[in-house]
């Protein structure tokens, strides 16, 4: 019904920057919340930063100031920027989106399917 597509991942070195994108498709009538999470090797998986559809932002404390998450509802795409990037940022990235679907108006959370982000010299 919906597909979730992350892009932007890659090898980065320690300081360095990435732009990560959610693009959503598929039977949308609208996006809500959306967040993202990363998971590490051997960790839980964590909630770093989220929007909500009116553009309210939170963090995870150890992202603050470093990444920045927007969105662009004509595109159905929500973006992840991070800056100065850490050692300790590499995980892989996954969104996830409460949607809204043209399927009488149900509503479900849809994740994608991960991005891999290293950060190593």
């Amino acid at each position: 019904q919906v597909q979730l597509v992350e892009s932007g991942g890659g090898l980065v070195q320690p300081g360095g920057s990435l732009r990560l994108s959610c693009a959503a498709s598929g039977r949308i009538l609208s996006i809500n919340d959306v967040g993202w999470y990363r998971q590490a090797p051997g960790k839980q998986r964590e909630l770093v930063a989220s929007i909500t559809s009116g553009g309210r932002t939170n963090y995870v404390d150890s992202v603050k100031g470093r990444f920045t998450i927007s969105r662009d509802n004509a595109k159905d795409t929500v973006y992840l920027q991070m800056n100065s990037l850490k050692d300790e940022d590499t995980a892989v990235y996954y969104c996830n989106a409460l949607v809204t679907t043209t399927l009488w108006g149900t509503t479900h959370y849809y994740w994608g399917q991960g991005t891999q982000v290293t950060v190593s010299s």
